[in-house]
């Protein structure tokens, strides 16, 4: 019988620092780009935009936000088994993801400063928003006696080339989605407070400001770049990217449904409105989004969660070769459903322009 109430034991690099969680498809990318491609764009026709966002940065909002208070100093050995490991797992990929944007940000910072200073300010700044998100979040983890060894991180990630116009895509749904995310815990937690089960939610709705602009920069970059946008092959991709970025996070989700569960939240009707929130933002700047109102949308995205949650169950301990034979039939059911998604007819956005939404 398992003891529910034993606290998990995590894999440690040495005393007190986390062994990183297995890189997966499903797992936080760090991303490289071509940054000489990068400094050559030409941002004119929304320089505007471009500058009155950089002025937003400057402010920097959240200067004084990221601060522990009273309620951090407290133990936290009331979180534990399955609970526990949940959270920790949510903290790690939370801060994993919030670093690799760091990375990411600081380094076309750096790389664009002589030849496009308004771009290079603009990721300077959103590094810096990133790497106080990170710095908190690891922060988080040593409550529970852990932390990540982020220069280890570096170092050991293996990094995803995407061309710029792709960079675009991903962060700006990224952002989004983590705008949607987090504003979504917050009013949730803020109703029902007695679900809170650690300090770090209540700062979630400054926290989420930060995605939420970061995204309006790459709002903007794209507005600047009409060839992103304005094409047949840029309908291609947005779908592309929004379905992948969909599927991902509702396969973590399902996957984790204890941690929403701890939280109060059913993680398949959170994850539904986070999708329809995202889906519907990005109507804003892509040419087409998803049709999520679709009866069969979330029929399929039903069926690769389950495919998935099978996939995991298969034997870690079987012959290689059991094992592909075992995951074959999954894999493959799971692929035939994400190509159903992908090619079921989407929303132009176009025919949307005037509407309520």
């Amino acid at each position: 019988m398992v003891d529910s109430l034993k606290k998990p034991d995590f894999q440690e690099i040495r005393p007190g620092v986390k062994v990183p969680a297995k890189e997966t498809i499903l797992t936080p990318r760090f991303y490289t780009t071509d940054f000489d491609e990068m400094a050559e764009m030409d941002i004119s026709v929304n320089e505007d935009e471009l500058r009155a966002i950089l002025e937003e940065f400057r402010t920097d909002y959240n200067r004084h936000h990221f601060v522990r208070d009273a309620e951090f100093e407290q133990g936290w050995d009331h979180l534990d088994g399955e609970t526990r490991r949940l959270f920790v797992e949510f903290l790690e990929r939370s801060c994993t993801a919030e670093f690799s944007g760091f990375l990411l940000y600081k380094e076309l910072g750096r790389r664009l400063k002589d030849k496009s200073p308004v771009l290079a300010e603009c990721f300077l700044l959103m590094s810096r928003d990133e790497a106080r998100h990170a710095g908190f979040l690891n922060k988080a983890l040593s409550d529970f006696n852990l932390s990540l060894d982020l220069s280890f991180l570096t170092k050991s990630r293996s990094y995803t080339f995407f061309k710029p116009k792709f960079i675009f895509y991903a962060t700006y749904l990224s952002e989004k989605i983590g705008y949607w995310r987090y504003i979504t815990i917050y009013r949730h937690l803020q109703s029902h407070p007695e679900n809170r089960i650690y300090p770090i939610f209540r700062f979630f709705e400054n926290w989420c400001q930060d995605e939420n602009r970061h995204g309006d920069f790459f709002d903007a970059i794209m507005q600047a770049q009409p060839s992103i946008l304005n094409d047949w092959k840029a309908r291609l991709w947005s779908r592309f990217f929004l379905l992948s970025v969909f599927a991902t996070m509702f396969l973590n989700d399902i996957q984790r449904s204890g941690f929403y569960a701890s939280l109060g939240l059913d993680a398949r009707e959170y994850d539904i409105h986070v999708i329809k929130k995202t889906n519907e933002t990005a109507g804003r700047v892509f040419p087409v989004i998803l049709n999520v109102e679709h009866p069969d949308f979330f029929r399929l995205m039903d069926q690769c969660s389950d495919n998935n949650l099978k996939l995991s169950e298969i034997g870690a301990n079987d012959p290689k070769p059991i094992k592909i034979l075992k995951r074959l039939p999954r894999m493959l059911a799971m692929g035939r459903d994400l190509l159903r998604l992908y090619f079921m007819k989407p929303i132009d956005t176009a025919k949307l322009a005037g509407t309520v939404r």
